[in-house]
């Protein structure tokens, strides 16, 4: 199974944008899943459903901080280096959808929604692209791994 599908399954098992992207690539991290989980949880919706930046681009960010991020605030250059990995990352997606908001991805007139969560009907996979959404970001972050050699 390609990250893309497994990124998009855990999608239909009903984790949100973030937690599908998360988990798909968990294997790469030293982190438990139910951590990462957590830690990513809040990241749907566009960031508990405010429809901010995408749920998918977070998790992008988040394996990536993982995988290459800083501890030591004074490491300028490791900063400045995540930071320039994080930008291509949210740019590539950007090329392909457009945009890295979740509201203009889903085309929604509100800034934000309720914070309850829609339930996950047929219609709501239907009507909804989060899930070509999260497929494009596994397969832009599967990619820009392997180019940084961390997976074949």
């Amino acid at each position: 199974m390609t990250r893309r599908e497994k990124a998009e399954e855990n999608f239909m098992q009903g984790y949100n944008c973030s937690q599908s992207l998360v988990l798909a690539f968990a294997d790469l991290t030293d982190m438990k899943e139910d951590a990462l989980l957590k830690l990513s949880s809040g990241f749907g919706g566009g960031m508990g459903r405010l429809r901010e930046v995408c749920g998918a681009v977070s998790g992008m960010f988040i394996i990536a901080s993982i995988l290459f991020g800083y501890s030591d605030p004074k490491d300028k250059q490791k900063k400045d280096d995540l930071y320039i990995k994080i930008q291509k990352l949210g740019l590539e997606l950007e090329k392909t959808r457009g945009s890295i908001v979740c509201r203009e991805l889903l085309n929604l007139d509100v800034k934000h929604e309720p914070p309850v969560s829609s339930e996950r009907t047929a219609n709501f996979y239907d009507v909804r692209p989060c899930m070509k959404i999260i497929g494009d970001a596994a397969e832009i972050l599967e990619n820009f791994l392997k180019n940084n050699g961390l997976i074949k």
